[in-house]
């Protein structure tokens, strides 16, 4: 006997259109915050303690990549985009253990023309060591997803073409072979993203990318965060998670 319509429409996913924009999360480092001009530490207590919030909640940390394939099956609404942008040594010694103990996975996005530097595109503040080829190739190992943050932290939206190429294209063909894995996802320095940025990114085979505030740009390439700091006890979270569903768009394509 054939379907009746109000039976297939009792099991066909509701239209992607419809759901929430992905809520995806941005972190930086893991460790000590008492010099910390540009908020971009949380300690590994913060952390532990933001986890145990998203669990209490019957939210787990994932993978970008794993969040779009879970809303591309009309899944995931329990699913929370983890990110680290820049590749910090302390994402291995600090990060990574928490993620284990909560059950949750991350994206990590990383500079291979800085491997085992410092983020000197921060002029002022402390030094904060990068990993090596060799540490992302354990974060890698160990379950993390690894895109790409460019070579050298650099605005996108003021390179020239020669430049922006190198950023986007020969940053994943290095990261695909250090890990000899394929590279899904990008995140644009700084944020900072127009549509010739996109355009490249696309271009160059990402299935997605990161910013923060895209502004007018919608689509996988320009997906938007929520900034995730050291002051974010449990009830700013729950405000971020609101308003972030509240006042986001949904994401043209998701």
């Amino acid at each position: 006997m054939a379907a009746s319509v109000d039976s297939l429409d009792a099991v066909r996913p509701p239209a992607r259109s419809k759901w929430p924009v992905p809520w995806v999360a941005m972190y930086h480092s893991v460790g000590d915050c008492s010099d910390d001009p540009y908020r971009i530490t949380v300690t590994p207590e913060r952390l532990d303690r933001q986890l145990a919030w998203l669990r209490r909640r019957a939210l787990r940390g994932v993978s970008v990549t794993e969040l779009l394939a879970a809303r591309a099956r009309g899944e995931g609404r329990n699913l929370v985009g983890l990110t680290f942008d820049d590749g910090y040594a302390d994402f291995v010694t600090e990060a990574l253990p928490l993620l284990h103990r909560w059950d949750c996975g991350a994206t990590l996005f990383v500079l291979p023309g800085q491997l085992g530097g410092d983020n000197a595109w921060d002029p002022v503040g402390p030094r904060k060591p990068l990993l090596t080829a060799d540490g992302i190739r354990q974060a890698a190992a160990e379950g993390v997803e690894i895109g790409s943050h460019g070579l050298a932290h650099l605005d996108l939206t003021k390179a020239d073409a020669v430049t922006l190429k190198a950023e986007v294209a020969d940053s994943r063909a290095q990261l695909e072979e250090l890990t000899g894995a394929r590279v899904d996802g990008f995140c644009y320095p700084y944020g900072a993203i127009d549509a010739r940025a996109v355009e490249a990114v696309r271009e160059a085979g990402y299935t997605y990318a990161c910013a923060i505030d895209p502004g007018a740009l919608t689509g996988p390439h320009a997906l938007p965060r929520v900034y995730v700091g050291q002051n974010d006890t449990a009830w700013r979270l729950h405000l971020k998670y609101g308003l972030h569903r509240l006042r986001r768009r949904p994401v043209k394509g998701l």
